[in-house]
């Protein structure tokens, strides 16, 4: 098989848009369909009512939380890395346990819409509100950043497009079909496009796991023995720890702090907190996250028999000189299995999982803005539904008009860097603060604010000053930096992701903002809290608007 510098020798652009065209009209016939059912009312928009069956939004959840980065980066991590490759799946999975056990059911009874409602439960609720916002807006905007730039890279490789004024109108254009389904369905539009999107996801890697096997005599030793064999004098690394975060004390340390952020950051992602408030009790949002957990699970031990069977059947070196590196194994595997057509559809499904996640992305993003700080922050909580909605709407153009400039910008950057921030953020400014507020008495709005205002800065003065944005030697390959910045280096911080620093340190600030102010928490909104969040009582009044 042979790799050009443009694209994937063989693929059809025309047969790849065509499938990604009928998916973005199917999609959007739903949405508009099952708009017309709905009211006008700022429950409907943000949450679909809460309309949702805990089996509906389990699917929905796995359709919004597996990603490109998901589909495309992990194949090509195990296909290049092996063991350690698998390793971020394994982290991706055990952290919807946190979210199970410790959010989830919680998260569902006590809020209404967003996180800002959890958080400013008990606290004064204008500051709060404001930095429950900030950090929302934070964590969508470098996921946003990271899809939309990835819709790029899939362009140049998939649909054979390199110049960058061309991949710059793709990303516009999902960009403005992301805005689409937003403005038109709000949530429930949103979470059909997910749910949709997750059959597909999961149906294609199902066929294509069971392709791999079939090629092997539906043994997955096989599969491994011929990765290992095709591996060359690197082969045996793939099956043992070590090959990529085994070379040295700080990448083994590396690889904790890696861990630690992707176990914590899922239960502080705002857009997957959002999902807990579509369906009507608490008891649907727990069987959310167990919905999503089988889906996510099996999704992962599908991308196991995908990396390997991409190293066994493409070979590392065909990978690595490919356009996007690792993340063309799925698709060069894709084209290796099935050639044009079955490639065609992989690209349509890639494509698909861009769109269901920033339109997740944008809605959460959009709510929050417009329910914490123009409904509550500015106008105090004076609003009238009709006008948070209509701001909302409003907020959503802007954010996918930044994250269309942004995605322009940021195409052919580190895309790894942009979703470890996100998920660094959402697991050092948001989770500590989330379990202050549901289990410390004491926890008051300085300790609140310290914890994700400081939780914030710190993760983002690490990740600037770490060896993803400059330092890192050339890669002899490739000629290039794996730094963000070329030929600069200004780092002090050894990391990759700031988790194992940032993480505690937060957790250190909400106890010290607690414990040396002078805020006196409300011991009467947290007996409240504690009796609604951990029976329900009163959560059907919270999610009425």
């Amino acid at each position: 098989m042979t790799v050009l510098a443009q694209g994937v020798e063989g693929s059809n652009p025309l047969l790849n848009i065509t499938i990604f065209g009928l998916f973005v009209v199917i999609t959007l016939a739903i949405v508009i369909r099952v708009s017309r059912r709905a009211t006008s009312g700022a429950s409907d928009f943000y949450t679909a009512g809460g309309g949702f069956s805990g089996a509906q939004n389990g699917v929905a959840i796995s359709g919004d939380y597996l990603s490109a980065a998901s589909f495309l980066g992990i194949a090509g991590a195990i296909a290049l890395n092996g063991y350690d490759g698998f390793l971020y799946s394994v982290g991706f999975l055990v952290a919807w346990l946190v979210a199970l056990l410790l959010v989830a059911e919680l998260l569902r009874n006590t809020g209404k819409f967003t996180m800002g409602d959890v958080l400013a439960f008990r606290m004064r609720q204008r500051p709060v509100r404001a930095a429950a916002a900030t950090s929302t807006l934070a964590v969508s905007f470098f996921y946003l950043l990271a899809q939309m730039a990835g819709a790029g890279g899939l362009v140049a490789l998939l649909l054979n497009i390199t110049d960058k004024t061309q991949q710059g109108i793709v990303i516009a254009v999902v960009g403005a079909v992301m805005i689409a389904y937003v403005l038109i369905g709000g949530m429930r539009g949103t979470t059909w496009v997910q749910i949709i999107k997750a059959v597909l996801l999961i149906a294609g890697a199902g066929i294509m796991t069971v392709w791999v096997l079939g090629k092997f005599g539906m043994n997955l030793s096989s599969v491994l023995a011929g990765a290992v064999e095709r591996g060359g004098q690197a082969g045996e690394a793939l099956l043992s720890p070590g090959k990529q975060y085994g070379k040295s004390e700080i990448s083994r340390i590396d690889f904790i702090s890696l861990a630690l952020a992707l176990v914590l950051g899922t239960a502080g992602l705002p857009h997957i907190l959002m999902r807990f408030y579509t369906v009507p009790t608490a008891k649907e949002a727990r069987r959310s996250v167990v919905w999503a957990i089988w889906l996510i699970g099996l999704f992962y031990l599908f991308t196991l028999v995908l990396g390997y069977g991409a190293g066994a059947l493409v070979g590392p070196d065909a990978i690595k000189k490919a356009p996007g590196a690792a993340n063309s194994a799925a698709p060069l595997l894709a084209f290796e299995l099935g050639g044009t057509v079955l490639l065609g559809i992989i690209a349509a499904v890639a494509f698909a999982t861009i769109l269901a996640v920033v339109a997740g992305l944008t809605i959460t993003a959009s709510a929050s803005f417009a329910h914490d700080v123009y409904a509550n922050v500015i106008k105090k909580g004076t609003t009238a539904p009709d006008d948070e909605i209509k701001v909302a709407r409003i907020t959503a153009v802007v954010i996918g008009i930044v994250a269309i400039l942004g995605g322009i910008l940021a195409n052919g950057q580190n895309i790894a860097f942009l979703v470890a921030l996100a998920f660094a953020v959402a697991a050092s400014a948001n989770l500590p603060t989330i379990l202050y507020s549901l289990f410390w008495k004491r926890f008051n709005t300085s300790g609140a604010l310290w914890s994700i205002y400081g939780g914030l800065a710190i993760t983002l003065v690490l990740i600037i000053f770490s060896p993803v944005v400059s330092g890192k030697p050339v890669d002899p390959v490739t000629g290039r930096s794996p730094s963000m910045l070329q030929d600069v280096d200004f780092g002090w911080f050894p990391l990759d992701n700031p988790g194992l620093v940032s993480i505690p340190l937060s957790f250190l600030l909400g106890y010290l903002g607690t414990v040396l102010s002078k805020d006196n928490a409300n011991e009467d909104k947290y007996a409240e809290m504690e009796v609604r969040s951990l029976t329900g009582a009163g959560a059907e009044k919270a999610v009425s608007h």
